[in-house]
């Protein structure tokens, strides 16, 4: 598995920004203070109904008048975002899109050290570019400006990784059970990301090595990373003084009770599916989303065993293309990311194809959206036709940056069969 070795990498103390980097942030708090949040709030692909601020609002008003949010089988957010926007997080819009605009800065920031941590390096021309390509992503700018709570967890998300990075052992694994009560999806990251805490970081996919490693390193860290699950858990219960979020929350990802469409693969089905069928059809949708999902995860962290980097990169596109309520944020997160990699831009096979799907998508959804919900003049089967043309961008994103990890080991890309001469 991963590499037990001891690789320094440099310290990630140097906050002196560029200027650009600085235009960069002025321009994202600037975009806060729009206050956009309710022009997008009611789009179809930025948030979902597990990840909605209006919702939150709405939890927050039934919780501060002594009233279960989660007897009305609306709320599906976790106690935890319940009790820090009822108490200490704003939860005014405006207030609010200030505070998702310093997400995206935080999430830009940990993007960029896992970036110099790749490159074992202090401080790169690149720093700004990588940051650019994250805060800029539209598919990362309209869920945040949308207050679409699914910002938050692709923070958690990087967040985990560069401690992870970093060494920091506690704040990796704490960061990454605090993320499992979000979305329960995520926990499919836990294997790679405690791969890392025990491997390096560094690009190892030239020179792929199988590694023995003392797996009993594991142990300990999947026991902290139980610990604390086990403690947010009961936190969430004394919360809400029952467990009734329990089925509302994580239970949501599998039974699928609100049909609120998506930019996912599961609404348009069930829609459509007679209700005595439902239940059968539900055990077989619950086998693939579990299933379909964790099964990806023992297999690519044992190819990408000397790579772990890698490996959790790859099953956060595994994560954006399978989840139940997916919003643009998912993939966005794994598009953006591709920046950390630049070794392997040279071996993506087929990136104007995959680009040109995306465009392709992106202007194909809000305008589906738009027929069919506001003019009257389409139907379902218009908006979920786009989120399939999505979802198969997603797709051939993934397999092209697999390919791309797989092929750098055998040596330079190829053009018509013949080598290209690298210095």
């Amino acid at each position: 598995m991963a590499s037990t070795s001891k690789v320094p990498v440099s310290p990630h103390t140097n906050l002196n920004f560029s200027p650009t980097q600085l235009i960069l942030t002025a321009a994202r708090i600037w975009l806060s203070s729009l206050n956009l949040a309710d022009t997008f709030k009611h789009s179809l692909e930025l948030s979902s109904p597990l990840t909605s601020f209006s919702q939150v609002q709405e939890g927050i008003y039934l919780f501060n008048h002594d009233i279960d949010p989660y007897s009305g089988g609306s709320f599906r957010h976790s106690p935890l975002l319940l009790s820090l926007f009822a108490t200490i997080l704003p939860n005014s819009k405006r207030l609010a899109s200030i505070l998702w605009a310093l997400n995206d800065l935080i999430a830009a920031y940990a993007m960029v050290q896992i970036f110099r941590a790749r490159q074992n390096i202090g401080r790169s021309p690149r720093d700004t570019l990588v940051a650019a390509l994250y805060i800029l992503n539209p598919y990362i700018l309209l869920p945040s400006l949308a207050l679409s709570t699914s910002s938050i967890e692709n923070t958690l998300i990087l967040l985990s990784i560069m401690f992870a990075c970093r060494k920091k052992t506690s704040a990796s694994i704490f960061v990454l059970a605090f993320l499992g009560h979000l979305s329960l999806s995520s926990i499919v990251m836990v294997l790679p990301v405690l791969l890392l805490l025990i491997g390096n970081p560094l690009s190892s996919l030239a020179s792929p090595k199988a590694i023995q490693s003392n797996l009993k390193r594991l142990a300990p860290l999947f026991g902290e990373f139980g610990l604390y699950f086990g403690f947010l858990t009961l936190a969430s219960t004394l919360i809400c003084g029952n467990w009734a979020w329990v089925s509302q929350t994580w239970g949501a990802t599998l039974t699928l009770p609100d049909l609120t469409p998506t930019t996912g693969l599961w609404w348009y089905f069930f829609t459509e599916m007679f209700d005595h069928f439902r239940p059968f059809f539900l055990m077989v949708f619950n086998a693939r989303h579990s299933v379909h999902l964790i099964i990806y995860v023992v297999p690519i962290c044992l190819k990408f065993q000397y790579d772990p980097l890698y490996a959790s990169f790859l099953l956060l596109g595994v994560l954006s293309l399978f989840k139940s309520y997916t919003t643009l944020s998912d993939p966005g997160l794994f598009l953006s990311m591709i920046a950390v990699f630049p070794e392997i831009h040279s071996y993506l096979r087929y990136p104007i194809v995959t680009a040109l799907l995306h465009l392709h998508a992106s202007l194909l959804m809000p305008l589906f959206d738009h027929l069919w919900l506001n003019q009257g003049t389409g139907n379902a089967n218009f908006f979920y036709a786009s989120t399939l043309v999505f979802a198969c961008a997603n797709g051939a994103a993934l397999v092209d940056c697999l390919w791309a990890g797989l092929r750098i080991a055998i040596g330079p890309p190829a053009i018509d069969g013949y080598a290209i001469e690298q210095e």
